[in-house]
């Protein structure tokens, strides 16, 4: 085992981490302030990304040079609306929401939003929605119902091209995820989904560990190659 160079673990700090960066190179502006609030107000669980995993997704919307993003699974839009204002004046998200309460929180967010005409929401299962596009996607962020991602990432591959990023967020699950016998199917989807990942000649991938305010966590990040 590598010995690590700093502390293995202090959640406090993490957070305080998290802080500091955010402040200076991630902060919310008011229209994803008012996101939030409307989200937490209208009892929408607290599963949105961090302001600096909004920003770390807009960068790589960016490098990709996307102009057609796919989102799986919207919640409130937070994330979605950091999507939005990272692509080109004639760029388009579409982005996934089976639950009628959220979509209609986030169609909320999207109307107060500079976003609103950047953005294609969805409303129903994913499953239900994904065999109704046709175009193919230049970035797709895998972030809904764990169980399908396994799913979701074959319905990725049927709507990428070379060179599209795939994103998949919470990967990691505090560690959760090296358990081989765990009884969450959380776990379980998202092991079947690096499987598919890892025997996928298509697709070069790697993983990225996270540890913040939302605690120890990460993405899978991969790119179509042919």
């Amino acid at each position: 085992m590598r010995q690590p160079e700093y502390s293995l673990e202090d959640p406090q700090q993490w957070n305080t981490v998290d802080t500091y960066f955010t402040q200076n190179l991630a902060q919310d502006d008011k229209i994803l302030t008012d996101a939030l609030a409307s989200n937490a107000d209208s009892g929408l669980p607290i599963h949105d990304v961090s302001a600096l995993q909004g920003q770390m997704i807009a960068i790589l919307v960016q490098i990709a040079g996307a102009k057609r993003v796919l989102e799986i699974g919207t919640l409130g839009g937070y994330s979605t609306i950091r999507i939005a204002r990272a692509l080109p004046s004639d760029g388009i998200v579409v982005t996934i929401e089976a639950n009628e309460h959220h979509a209609a929180v986030a169609e909320a967010n999207f109307s107060k939003s500079d976003q609103h005409d950047k953005i294609d929401l969805r409303v129903g299962k994913a499953l239900d929605v994904l065999p109704l596009l046709n175009e193919s996607f230049d970035l797709i962020f895998i972030d809904a119902d764990k169980p399908n991602n396994p799913n979701y990432i074959q319905w990725a591959l049927k709507l990428s091209r070379p060179g599209t990023v795939i994103i998949g967020d919470n990967v990691v699950r505090g560690g959760a995820v090296v358990n081989p016998s765990s009884a969450d199917p959380n776990v379980q989807g998202i092991r079947s989904f690096i499987d598919i990942i890892a025997a996928e000649p298509r697709l070069t991938a790697t993983a990225i560990q996270t540890v913040g305010e939302k605690g120890w966590d990460g993405f899978v990040l991969a790119r179509v190659s042919s």
